[in-house]
């Protein structure tokens, strides 16, 4: 266990030393990441325009002027949120749009009963959880009447909630795909990570590691650009992609900021 823990503080050591240049860059990277799902589906709507009333007229059966209005809201509250989010303003309402986009969309398009669908917008929420966390400023709540937590137990708890949610996107990996060797190998290390994650010991070592991880992914697996542009799989493999960038925001976010305070990292520190 000694020596465990030397190789341990080690490792530690050189993460640090690598990572010290780029850490005033980590939160402005994170924060872009997370949204970048939402500014890529804005887009898609818009240079899709046609084929997004049709799917949703004809198979979703959406009234006329309904789907108008839901894809151009959707648009608005996409742009908006993550421009917010972006520059640090009123983040209360960018992350209460956004999460309100994933709703939404997962009702409109009949999405919510879909397994990986869920799974990867349980990971975007905890993702959106994360800026919450991060934007806590001393202000107000608009609650004034209503016993309120103070600022330091709501960045906790939206802390922890925000790191549980994204590790479902791996959870789907999973359980999503043929099995062999390496897949059971690199499953068991990543459950380990995501645990890790969760419980909050050495989180900010795990995080970076599924961060790592799910760049090599994103590559190999989710690569859009080498489909034919007018195969369908194109679409569902650029979205995966940037619903994975948006995942790899958040966990930027937590070794930024670090798990919060329940965690075991941050009990270590109290002794």
């Amino acid at each position: 266990m000694e020596q465990v823990r030397q190789y341990s503080s080690k490792a530690e050591d050189i993460l640090n030393t690598i990572s010290n240049p780029l850490k005033p860059y980590i939160p402005a990277i994170a924060r872009f990441l997370i949204v970048v799902t939402f500014l890529e589906d804005a887009l898609r709507i818009l240079f899709q325009w046609g084929d997004q009333l049709y799917y949703l007229e004809k198979i979703r059966g959406m009234p006329w002027g309904v789907s108008h209005i839901f894809l151009a809201g959707n648009i608005v509250l996409m742009l908006a949120g993550s421009s917010f989010v972006i520059i640090r303003k009123y983040p209360e309402y960018a992350v209460g749009s956004l999460f309100l986009v994933v709703v939404s969309q997962s009702i409109g398009y009949g999405l919510w009963n879909e397994v990986n669908f869920l799974l990867r917008s349980l990971s975007v929420i905890g993702g959106l959880l994360m800026v919450l966390s991060d934007a806590f400023s001393k202000k107000k709540s608009f609650f004034a009447d209503l016993p309120q937590l103070t600022e330091r137990d709501r960045r906790t708890y939206f802390q922890l909630a925000g790191r549980v949610l994204l590790i479902f996107l791996f959870i789907g990996f999973i359980f999503h795909g043929d099995w062999s060797i390496i897949r059971l190998v690199i499953s068991v290390i990543g459950l380990a990570a995501c645990i890790m994650v969760v419980v909050g010991f050495k989180a900010k070592w795990s995080a970076t590691f599924l961060v790592l991880f799910l760049s090599i992914f994103n590559l190999l697996i989710n690569n859009f650009w080498s489909v034919h542009h007018t195969s369908p799989q194109r679409d569902f493999l650029q979205y995966d992609f940037f619903q994975t960038l948006s995942i790899m925001g958040g966990l930027l976010l937590l070794v930024n900021m670090g798990p919060g305070g329940i965690s075991i990292d941050e009990k270590k520190k109290a002794f």
